[in-house]
C-alpha cells in the first residue's frame, strides 16, 4: 500500500521522470483497453490540457470529450475548440434545475455529500462534524469538519448531486454507447481527497 511519503518522493522527481513515467502508466492503460476502447476527460484546465497533450503524443487519434454543462466560462469554451478531435456533450438537466431539484454543491460536491448525510442523520457523515471520524488506519481523520455546523441548519438543500448529473452522467453514457474508458488527469496536491485517492488508487490493478 502506498502512502503519503512515497507521493512526496514521486512529487520531487525531475520533471523529465514524471513525464516518462506518465507516459509508461498511458501506454499501459491503451495496451490494456486498446486505442478504440479509450478517450481523454478533458475539461479545458490546466491539468487535463496536459494530460491532452502527453496521451497525444503517442496516441494521436485518441478522441477528448468535454461535456459543456453551460457553467464554463466562454473562454474555456472557446479553448476546447480549438483542439481537433474533441466530442461536446450537454447535459439533460440544466442547473438551475438540478439546483431546484436536488440543492447546492455548498462548499464543493465532497463537503455538501457530508451536509446531505448529517441532515439526515448518517452516522458516518455526523462524525466529520463531531470530530469523531476516523480513517482507514484508524486515526482521527484530517477532515473535521465541525467549523461548519451551522450549515447543517441552512433553509435550502444541499446536495452533491449537480457533478454527478451535469458532468458524470453525460460522460457514463458516452462511455456505455462508445464502449471506452477515460484517462483522467488531476494533481493530489490540490486537495486532501485528491491526496488520499493517489494514496488508495496508484498501485491498483487493471
Amino acid at each position: 500500500m502506498p502512502t503519503k511519503e512515497d507521493l512526496k518522493y514521486f512529487q520531487a522527481m525531475p520533471l523529465d521522470i514524471k513525464v516518462a513515467m506518465a507516459k509508461t502508466r498511458i501506454r499501459e492503460w491503451v495496451n490494456h483497453y486498446g486505442e478504440n476502447g479509450t478517450y481523454i476527460s478533458f475539461s479545458g484546465g490546466k491539468d487535463s490540457t496536459v494530460l491532452l497533450h502527453l496521451v497525444r503524443s503517442l496516441y494521436p487519434d485518441i478522441p477528448a470529450v468535454f461535456v459543456n454543462t453551460g457553467l464554463e466560462f466562454p473562454e474555456i469554451q472557446a479553448f476546447v475548440k480549438t483542439f481537433d478531435n474533441v466530442v461536446i456533450l450537454r447535459p439533460e438537466m440544466p442547473f438551475n434545475q438540478v439546483i431546484s431539484k436536488y440543492g447546492y454543491p455548498v462548499l464543493g460536491k465532497d463537503m455538501a455529500q457530508k451536509i446531505e448525510g448529517a441532515r439526515r442523520n448518517q452516522q458516518w457523515a455526523l462524525k466529520f462534524f463531531d470530530g469523531t471520524a476516523k480513517d482507514p488506519n484508524g486515526n482521527p481523520s484530517r477532515f473535521d469538519i465541525s467549523r461548519y455546523k451551522e450549515l447543517l441548519k441552512v433553509d435550502f438543500d444541499i446536495s452533491n448531486k449537480c457533478c454527478n448529473i451535469m458532468k458524470k452522467k453525460p460522460l457514463h453514457k458516452y462511455e456505455k454507447i462508445e464502449g471506452r474508458v477515460a484517462f483522467v488527469g488531476t494533481l493530489a496536491e490540490e486537495s486532501l481527497m485528491r491526496e488520499a485517492g493517489w494514496v488508495q488508487m496508484h498501485y491498483s490493478h487493471f
